[in-house]
């Protein structure tokens, strides 16, 4: 499907009471499928055991398909990250799937990310020169390389980290785990979310809070960001380096609008209703003469829903979303692409016919699937389909982890909004006002440099 892809998921826990904590990290990362499907993977410690005592999992394919019951059986431990993952730095291989797990002079360490540093490559290159070796091409390494060489130097992991961040631009949510203790880190932007939880004795960190529910911890507190949280037994501490104090917060609007999961809350924020929100703003200053309001699966429907709400309008489900069909769906060939789209989604035409239809989707990327879905709609009878966009127009490339491709594969980048219309065949069409978008999150700070171009550590022409 043309959509802007998935981002990463990490996930930690710590469990005080001697718990194998396998199958929560299985169930947490399930959570957070969405957030990435190429790859997953865990590494587990037990803090009573010896130091040195990690054990990592990690393959190719989804959560299900990289662990089973033997799998989970056999990693032991009361600590433990992990990670589910989609490239948007370095290739999608095995060398680069998470979490990263190393030896170094002071014993072992393991590291999940989310997100992408923009200087990955300088750093790189610096340190290539200053003699490390590396294994794989993915930014995630360039931040374990950094730590592991700070640890080695320093007191404590804690330090080791915030020595690190302040190297680093770009976004990044980041959990590490030393054999005793989880060590989390966010972009002083915000960018990336991640939040904590408390499960009795223990402490749980995810990207999302739909990964605390998972593994039923109860939400304490989006992790500030800048923000670097230590959690050893019982015991949590935080701080954030004087650097980042003052930094404006700049958290990614497209969460809200397309990547999170429809029940998490992101910096105080209900995804859901941000989403409700996006569809009140649209009905409110693109109002449309039509017979039902519908969305795009899955994250259209929601704002599709709140459109329906401000406008009075009808609200009906008209796809039928094919549940089987995921990421291992053989990759069509461009002739091919408009069956991969029909066989993912199926109009119910009874629902369609002779109607006048507003269609909700959160984004055009390139503009291919929402026009064949157009099509479709019209094939089935539709008189009709008005689409409203619940974003602005994609202008800008996404460097901070997020997949949004090249200006010149971005549909908004080359056309009019009336020769998209015309493009995709839409008998109207109406985006998010860039100047509405503020109101999805009320006073968090948001980041939409890919509609704006505005980056939050600089401004790229």
């Amino acid at each position: 499907m043309d959509k802007v892809k998935e981002e990463c998921g990490v996930f930690g826990i710590i469990e005080n009471t001697g718990k194998n904590v396998a199958k929560d990290i299985y169930y947490g990362l399930l959570a957070l499928q969405h957030r990435g499907q190429e790859s997953a993977g865990m590494a587990i410690c037990d803090t009573t055991g010896k130091k040195g005592n990690m054990c990592v999992q990690k393959q190719m394919g989804l959560v299900s398909e990289v662990f089973d019951e033997d799998t989970l059986s056999a990693m032991n431990g009361n600590i433990g990250i992990g990670h589910v993952r989609y490239s948007t730095t370095g290739l999608s291989s095995l060398p680069n799937a998470q979490p990263i797990a190393f030896q170094y002079i002071k014993g072992t360490l393991a590291l999940v990310h989310n997100g992408n540093i923009v200087n990955a490559l300088d750093i790189k290159e610096k340190l290539l020169q200053e003699g490390s070796v590396f294994n794989a091409t993915s930014d995630s390494e360039v931040v374990a390389t950094l730590l592991a060489r700070q640890r080695a130097c320093c007191s404590s992991i804690e330090e080791a980290v915030a020595r690190t961040v302040p190297s680093l631009k770009g976004g990044y949510a980041i959990i590490v785990m030393s054999p005793r203790k989880l060590v989390a880190a966010r972009d002083p932007f915000g960018i990336k979310p991640l939040c904590l939880g408390r499960r009795n004795n223990g402490y749980v960190i995810a990207s999302e809070s739909c990964g605390l529910d998972a593994v039923n911890a109860q939400f304490v507190r989006d992790i500030r960001p800048g923000e670097i949280v230590s959690v050893k037994g019982n015991e949590l501490s935080s701080f954030t380096p004087e650097a980042f104090l003052n930094t404006p917060k700049a958290h990614c609007i497209f969460e809200y609008i397309y990547f999170a999961r429809l029940d998490s809350t992101l910096d105080g924020v209900s995804v859901y209703s941000s989403r409700i929100k996006a569809g009140r703003i649209l009905a409110g200053y693109s109002p449309v003469n039509a017979d039902i309001v519908t969305g795009v699966p899955e994250s259209g429907i929601t704002a599709a829903l709140g459109y329906s709400m401000e406008s009075g309008i009808p609200f009906t489900n008209v796809f039928c979303k094919n549940t089987y069909v995921g990421r291992t769906f053989i990759k069509p060939s461009r002739s091919e692409r408009e069956n991969a789209v029909r066989v993912k989604l199926g109009v119910i035409a009874e629902a369609v016919k002779d109607k006048d239809i507003i269609l909700i989707d959160d984004s055009i990327v390139r503009g291919t699937t929402i026009a064949r879905l157009i099509r479709m709609l019209k094939e089935n009878g539709a008189r009709k389909v008005h689409v409203r966009i619940c974003s602005p127009p994609f202008l800008y490339p996404c460097y901070y982890g997020t997949d949004v491709p090249d200006n010149k594969d971005l549909i908004a980048n080359r056309f009019s909004e009336e020769e998209i219309r015309k493009r995709i065949d839409a008998d109207s069409l109406c985006y998010m006002r860039i100047e509405d978008l503020w109101k999805l999150t009320g006073d968090a700070g948001i980041c939409k440099a890919c509609f704006d171009g505005i980056y939050p550590d600089s401004k790229r022409e």
